[in-house]
């Protein structure tokens, strides 16, 4: 595998220098400060991935308002007492997306939540702060088993918004690890998911950066390359 500072180097050369390159990279959100997210912010953010799964960003984004209005602000108590008769309701009302599948996943992933509050004796988003980045692809595992519609990029584009540090799958970073045969086969294959893991770590050892700052280095030193702008790879 190759080092940080090569990776670092052709990064910059192809955004037109460091500078523009570092304007370009964001950092996550510290963990201590996503601790204290409340746990609706959490549903909040895992939903609204869900439904723009698929699906035009912008008008999921347009309508979110009255997502919030109808779910009770996304309160994990609240969601949980609503029956099935109430979300068949919801997922009927065009100030939404309608879509009964995905609104069924809005109780079961507050359920999720809710078993690992009373499980751990801590908030959700307590829970994942202390998970440590250098094991994310097991948070991702995590939200996959036992979540909704949580697999594939879902979940971990649902932890990038946020603000939770961890690196993304994308076309230009799979292409990366390709074009450096380091995986074959399946890219979400567990054996693949380890070794991008290990990679990242000892990138993150060589350099000191968060996995999302070298996510997005990686994926600017590939593909489409506009420089001085944000490409297409995070």
């Amino acid at each position: 595998m190759e080092h940080f500072e090569n990776i670092y180097t052709r990064a910059a050369q192809r955004k037109g220098g460091e500078q523009a390159l570092n304007f370009l990279l964001n950092k996550a959100v510290p963990d201590q400060d996503i601790a204290k997210y409340d746990d609706s912010r959490i549903l909040s953010a895992f939903t609204k991935k869900i439904f723009q799964s698929g699906f035009v960003w912008r008008v999921v984004e347009n309508k979110w308002s009255e997502f919030e209005r109808l779910f009770f602000n996304f309160d994990i108590d609240k969601v949980l007492m609503m029956p099935d008769e109430l979300l068949e309701k919801r997922a009927q009302d065009p100030a939404i997306i309608r879509n009964a599948k995905k609104v069924m996943t809005i109780r079961d992933n507050a359920l999720m939540i809710h078993d690992i509050q009373i499980e751990k004796n801590m908030t959700f988003a307590q829970w994942i702060a202390h998970w440590p980045s250098s094991e994310i692809v097991k948070l991702w595992i995590y939200l996959k088993k036992h979540g909704s519609r949580l697999g594939g990029n879902t979940g971990p584009y649902a932890l990038r918004a946020l603000g939770k540090d961890t690196f993304l799958l994308t076309q230009d970073i799979e292409a990366y690890f390709r074009s450096q045969k380091l995986i074959e086969g399946g890219l979400t294959s567990l054996r693949n998911l380890n070794i991008i893991q290990e990679c990242f770590n000892q990138w993150q050892q060589e350099s000191g950066l968060d996995m999302q700052t070298l996510s997005q280095l990686i994926a600017y030193g590939v593909g489409d390359n506009f420089v001085g702008m944000q490409g297409r790879g995070e």
